[in-house]
């Protein structure tokens, strides 16, 4: 039995600790995936903290038919989904911040030697694309996260969202169609400001 599987069982026996040992497991995963989701670390501690809840909640349902990982990461989607259902009414698109929440928790203190308008510029780059992604529908944002940035296999993505493979395929082609359409929209939005401002 592996320890993972180990830390399972105990945890369907009520033992707090082992569940603990599964969510250290996890968290910086869930939580990134909370982030890229809802855009912004205040949620994606919501996210991960109810994904989590959720889970040690529904742990004897839990039967091993995919990984523990799987699972967890099966509930923080619907968990973020069903969040971005509810604001839909109101439509808030969170900016990034020029932190990284994948490098660490917070800070990303490096040093590349390039010049400050090529930090600028990059970071406007990736803020332009994490507002595209914030405007795709929720099964073509969470299909970029998993895939683009998060680099789950294919059959990682089919197993968390329950689709088969042919299906995560195509949801792919058209959540990277959808985020082109969106960054070009931005593009053009940019160009006429310019345009207005001169």
């Amino acid at each position: 039995m592996s320890a993972e599987l180990e830390l399972v069982e105990r945890s369907k026996g009520g033992d707090l600790a082992a569940f603990e040992e599964l969510v250290v497991m996890y968290q910086k995963q869930i939580y990134n995936l909370g982030y890229r989701m809802m855009g912004n670390e205040e949620d994606a501690c919501d996210m991960a903290q109810e994904a989590f809840l959720k889970a040690f909640k529904s742990i004897r349902k839990f039967t091993g038919r995919s990984s523990f990982g799987t699972w967890v990461y099966r509930i923080a989607v619907n968990v973020c989904i069903d969040e971005l259902r509810k604001r839909k009414r109101v439509k808030l698109y969170p900016v990034v911040h020029n932190d990284n929440p994948e490098n660490g928790g917070g800070k990303l203190i490096t040093d590349t030697g390039d010049l400050p308008e090529d930090r600028i510029e990059r970071r406007e780059t990736r803020e332009q694309v994490q507002r595209a992604i914030n405007r795709l529908a929720e099964e073509h944002r969470v299909i970029i996260i998993l895939r683009d940035i998060q680099g789950k296999s294919y059959q990682e993505i089919a197993d968390i969202l329950n689709l088969n493979i042919g299906t995560v395929k195509s949801r792919i082609s058209r959540a990277r169609q959808s985020l082109k359409e969106e960054l070009l929209r931005q593009e053009e939005l940019k160009s006429e400001e310019n345009v207005k401002v001169v």
